[in-house]
């Protein structure tokens, strides 16, 4: 896809530019490009926020009012394609991408201003308490319960894959309220200050040796019922909204564009029967046909993108948009994999991270390929599985 910009657009591209030349320092380039888990290092992503709020350019899809920007959809995915280029970090989503839409939508005046100035500045640090032991892709069967006591909710059970919750100090949460009816119709919303009497986190070391999830333990936790979003019993409305931002609203084709700048320049560096393998027609053949729906992805988050800019959901387009994209960015990875060959041993990663430049005896680029690899097999289950994925597709949108 050839999009054409008009000169303003290439102007604010220009800004841009200059913006990162300036504020994106060397070594949070490095270390953004040394990242391998699903989001950045807290402290690097913070600081990098800090860096953006300063200039009003955090959450360019925020409501002005709220301290978005007035951006148009183009600008907007200018923005993201020139982040992605410069290896920007990316900012941790669950508060300023995910939450805070909800909040927009049905959150109270009260929760809005008290909430949502925090998550902008940082003061606020987001998880997410969706799945639990046994109620993964089937969310709608938590069990994890609150009931009444007065004012207040005791909250006990479990949540498990909580990304970031060792670093979190909130947790926005789905609990049962009513286990006498329907699944669906059970189910509320609560925000938990992680600080509560009664919170345990224990971390989960997953398979790319990374501490990036932990299990949550609830045990008579009280939360004010003024935390809850939206009405008791109707929270599954409020989950199902949030998940439409959490799978659809990453703009991920601006960094798998530069991923398979990468992969074709590995490609070119890697030789296989004495020859570079970028000239093996197989290996570009598949290189080709990731560029291709590369390129079918960016116009369906353009789409997307223009939806939210009039304050619309993504709708079930968001599911297409998450199956498309952690396909695509599963099979790039593989081709790096196979490409770097003997360089891609497991952990090779924490050699450098760890302060041992001089013991890697690799190329640069092969340094993460294998942690990258790994981590990037759990976007197939979360945020709503595959199938999960392809089931509402088949009811929303082919009428299955």
């Amino acid at each position: 896809m050839d999009l054409k910009f008009s000169p303003e657009d290439e102007h604010f591209r220009a800004e841009v530019r200059d913006f990162l030349d300036r504020k994106l320092t060397p070594d949070m380039r490095e270390a953004a490009r040394k990242t391998t888990t699903l989001f950045a290092d807290k402290d690097l992503a913070m600081r990098w926020q800090l860096i953006l709020a300063e200039k009003c350019w955090a959450v360019p899809v925020w409501p002005r009012e709220y301290g978005g920007t007035d951006w148009t959809p183009t600008q907007k995915y200018i923005f993201g394609e020139e982040c992605a280029k410069a290896h920007a970090p990316g900012l941790i989503p669950l508060g300023l991408r995910m939450l805070a839409p909800v909040l927009f939508k049905y959150g109270t005046d009260e929760q809005k201003s008290h909430y949502l100035p925090k998550m902008l500045s940082g003061e606020h640090y987001w998880c997410q308490g969706y799945s639990e032991p046994g109620s993964g892709s089937d969310l709608s069967s938590l069990k994890t319960s609150a009931v009444r006591d007065g004012d207040d909710y005791i909250v006990n059970g479990t949540k498990i894959w909580t990304t970031h919750a060792h670093f979190a100090d909130h947790i926005f949460c789905l609990v049962r309220t009513n286990p006498g009816t329907k699944p669906q119709a059970g189910i509320t919303f609560l925000l938990i200050p992680m600080n509560t009497p009664g919170i345990t986190v224990e971390p989960i070391i997953t398979l790319a040796g990374d501490h990036e999830v932990n299990q949550v333990f609830f045990d008579d936790v009280r939360v004010p019922q003024s935390n809850r979003v939206g009405p008791e019993n109707e929270g599954w409305t409020v989950a199902k909204y949030l998940l439409e931002f959490e799978r659809g609203g990453g703009g991920a084709s601006p960094r798998l564009k530069v991923a398979l700048d990468e992969l074709k320049a590995i490609a070119r560096r890697e030789r296989a029967d004495g020859r570079p393998l970028f000239e093996d027609p197989g290996f570009r053949k598949r290189i080709a046909e990731l560029e291709i729906r590369t390129a079918g992805l960016e116009f369906s988050e353009l789409v997307n993108l223009a939806r939210t800019s009039r304050g619309e959901s993504p709708g079930p387009s968001s599911s297409l948009v998450k199956n498309t994209s952690v396909d695509i960015e599963q099979q790039l990875l593989t081709l790096k994999l196979e490409a770097i060959q003997h360089y891609g041993l497991p952990h090779a990663n924490f050699i450098s991270l760890n302060g041992h430049n001089e013991a890697w005896v690799g190329p640069d680029y092969a340094e993460t390929v294998t942690a990258r690899y790994l981590n990037a097999r759990a976007a197939s289950v979360f945020g709503g599985s595959k199938e999960v994925q392809k089931n509402i597709i088949a009811k929303a949108v082919l009428g299955l």
